[in-house]
C-alpha cells in the first residue's frame, strides 16, 4: 500500500515538473547547454523532494539532516515556481487579447524570466525569514469585568516550533531567551512542538526547561505530537518542568484575584486515542464559581465554537502558521475558521499565532513567525 502511494505521489511530482519545464524552458531561450542544465535541475528537484521526506530513516543523522535540508529547500522553491508558472499561464490568456503580435515573443520570454527570478527571490527571502528568531508581537485583549489586579496580566505564547531535522537546540535556545526576557505571568506552548521521536529530539527541546514565568509554563498537544508519540513527549515535557493540560485546568491566584487557565488535547486527538477527545467543557469540570476570566489553550482554532459554548473568554491557538508562505495563506480559511491574529466569536476572543518556527520548507513569506505577548486589559464600555 505504501509503495503504491509513493509511486502515485512520484508520478504526480514528475507531471508537475514536466509542466514547469514545458512552459518555462522553451520561453527562456537558453540554448542547448542552458536547456540541458534546466532539465537537469528539474530532474534533481524530482529526486530531492521525496528523498528529503524519506531521509529520516537513514542510519547517519548527519547525512539524514543534510538530505532533509536539500529536499525541503527544493520543496519551497518548487512550490513558488509551480504557482508562479500557473499564474503566468493565466496572465497569458488575458495578454493574448491585449499584447500586440509583434510584442508577444518578448512577453513570453520576460514573463518566464520573471517566474524564475521571483521564485528564487521568494525562496531566499523566505529562508532568511524562517531561520531568524521570531519577533515579539504585542497584543492587548479586552476582557469584560476584568478585576483590577488582573489588568496587564501577561501571557507569552509560543506555538508550532516543529523541532526536527532543520530546527535544533540553538534555534530553541534563542526562543527561550526571548520569552524569558518578556517576564510574563504565564507561558503558553500551544502544540506542534516537535516533528520526531523523543529519542531523536530530546536534547533539542531541553532548553524549554529554562522557561521562567511567575505562574509557570503550560503545554497542550498539537496534531504533530500524536504523529511523533504523544505519551513519550508529554512525559518528557513534564520532566522539563512544563505543566501539560489535557482537558484540564488550573486556577491561578494573582495578587488576590483568580484566573482559570485550561487546556485541551488537539482537535483530532481522538483519531489516535479515543480517551483523549478534545473537550473544552470537560476542561472546566470542577471550576469554582466566580473564579475569574477563563482562558483556553487549544492548538487548533477549530476548537473555538466549543470554547465559546463552554463559556471561555479567550482562546489561544496556533496550527495554521498563518499559511507560512504565499499563496497558501489564502487557503487556510477553508480548513480553519481563523488564519492569524485576534478574532471574536460571540463573547469569546480567539488569538491565532502564526507560529514560532515552521514546518517542512524553511520558508516564511508573507506570514512571519512570532513570539506573542498577550496582555489582558479591561473592556471599555
Amino acid at each position: 500500500m505504501r509503495l503504491n502511494r509513493f509511486v502515485f505521489v512520484a508520478g504526480i511530482l514528475v507531471l508537475l515538473h514536466l509542466y514547469i519545464g514545458l512552459r518555462l524552458l522553451p520561453a527562456l531561450d537558453l540554448g542547448p547547454a542552458g536547456l540541458g542544465v534546466g532539465i537537469g535541475l528539474l530532474a534533481l528537484s524530482v529526486v530531492l523532494m521525496p528523498a528529503g521526506m524519506l531521509a529520516r530513516s537513514m542510519q547517519s543523522p548527519v547525512w539524514s539532516d543534510r538530505l532533509v535540508w536539500a529536499g525541503m529547500l527544493t520543496m519551497g522553491w518548487f512550490s513558488s515556481t509551480f504557482v508562479l508558472t500557473l499564474l503566468r499561464d493565466i496572465a497569458a490568456l488575458v495578454a493574448w487579447f491585449v499584447v500586440p503580435a509583434n510584442s508577444w515573443g518578448a512577453f513570453v520570454h520576460w514573463s518566464a524570466v520573471a517566474v524564475v527570478v521571483l521564485a528564487l527571490f521568494a525562496t531566499l527571502v523566505g529562508l532568511v525569514n524562517a531561520r531568524r528568531r521570531a519577533k515579539v508581537v504585542h497584543v492587548d485583549v479586552p476582557i469584560a469585568d476584568l478585576p483590577g489586579a488582573l489588568h496587564g496580566f501577561s501571557i507569552a505564547q509560543i506555538s508550532d516550533i516543529h523541532v526536527g531535522p532543520t530546527i535544533k537546540r540553538g534555534y530553541v535556545d534563542a526562543i527561550v531567551d526571548a520569552v524569558n526576557d518578556l517576564h510574563a505571568d504565564v507561558i503558553a506552548v500551544t502544540g506542534d512542538l516537535v516533528d520526531g521521536s523523543v529519542a531523536q529530539l530530546a536534547q533539542h527541546v531541553e532548553p524549554l526547561a529554562r522557561l521562567r514565568a511567575r505562574h509557570g509554563a503550560y503545554f497542550v498537544t498539537g496534531n504533530h505530537e500524536y504523529y511523533a508519540g504523544e505519551r513519550g513527549w508529554t512525559h518528557k515535557l513534564r520532566q522539563l518542568g512544563l505543566k501539560v493540560l489535557m482537558n484540564q485546568h488550573v486556577v491561578l491566584d494573582h495578587d488576590g484575584k483568580s484566573l482559570v487557565l485550561a487546556g485541551v488535547t488537539d482537535y483530532g486527538a481522538h483519531h489516535f486515542d479515543a480517551a483523549q477527545r478534545s473537550d473544552p467543557t470537560a476542561s472546566l469540570q470542577g471550576v469554582p464559581a466566580n473564579s475569574g476570566p477563563r482562558i483556553l489553550l487549544a492548538h487548533q482554532p477549530r476548537s473555538a465554537p466549543a470554547a465559546a459554548e463552554a463559556g471561555f473568554d479567550l482562546q489561544l491557538s496556533g496550527h495554521t502558521h498563518g499559511g507560512q508562505f504565499w499563496p497558501w495563506n489564502l487557503f487556510v480559511r477553508f480548513q480553519q475558521p481563523f488564519t492569524a491574529g485576534l478574532h471574536r466569536l460571540n463573547r469569546l476572543w480567539i488569538y491565532v499565532s502564526r507560529g514560532t518556527g515552521y514546518w517542512g520548507p524553511p520558508k516564511r513569506f508573507g506570514a512571519p513567525s512570532e513570539i506573542t505577548r498577550i496582555r489582558l486589559v479591561p473592556q471599555q464600555a
